[in-house]
């Protein structure tokens, strides 16, 4: 079974052998991927709403894995039992809906070996979180499809040396490894904060003139940044 590229990428992140959980599986390709691929010996495919766990449960039965993948419907992590999962991946939602979803949880990750995570947006945020509650993040990368940038975030547990927010908005590992799609996500992200500064530049009052120096003051580190690679 073919994945798009951001699914692929999602399944070079999980470690072979073990145990996973998908967490909002949507139409469960990736699953149906990982243990077609001999990737992952069984996987927990879970999803909030009942329309897209019935259409993974009719492609999960067209492949006759039925025997492994077991189809939940549930919200987050609240579908698992401590231990019954050493791998989670959480794709497709907001960083900070992540975030909750973890933070929800904390007898569940005790277990978990590792989070692959592709947070839609507010990854910062989820960055953030991670390296305040002891997650280390491993690695991490871009991945462009149909003209859109995904970030893709691994974390497992442990210390994360970087506590400068700045980096953790950015993403510590993208800058330290270069990746290939650096400079094409700090020019989206520069362009962000061009227009959020344009939007209140024009204000008259001291909050209005104060975030517009912050805004003004992130953008120059951003730029740096950039001018370094």
């Amino acid at each position: 079974m073919g994945l798009a590229k951001r699914l692929a990428a999602l399944a070079e992140c999980v470690p072979a052998g073990g145990i996973v959980a998908d967490i909002g599986t949507d139409h469960a390709y990736l699953p149906i991927y990982l243990i077609e691929a001999g990737i992952s010996k069984k996987v927990i495919a879970t999803d909030l709403k009942p329309g897209p766990l019935e259409s993974a449960t009719r492609a999960v039965r067209e492949r006759r894995l039925q025997d492994r993948i077991e189809l939940r419907l549930g919200d987050g992590l609240k579908t698992l039992e401590p231990g019954e999962a050493e791998v989670l991946v959480l794709a497709g939602m907001g960083g900070n809906t992540i975030k909750e979803i973890l933070a929800a949880a904390p007898a569940v990750l005790i277990n978990v070996s590792r989070l692959v995570m592709q947070p839609m947006a507010d990854a910062g945020d989820l960055r953030l979180w991670l390296a305040g509650n002891g997650w280390k993040i491993i690695s991490e990368k871009l991945v462009e499809e149909d003209g859109r940038l995904y970030q893709i975030i691994v974390a497992e547990p442990g210390r994360e040396l970087f506590n400068d927010k700045f980096y953790l908005e950015l993403g510590p590992r993208l800058i330290e490894g270069r990746d290939p799609l650096l400079d094409t996500y700090l020019r989206k992200m520069i362009d962000q904060y061009e227009r959020a500064l344009a939007g209140v530049s024009s204000g008259k009052n001291k909050a209005a003139r104060e975030k517009a120096r912050r805004l003004e003051a992130r953008l120059e580190r951003i730029r740096e940044v950039a001018r370094c690679l």
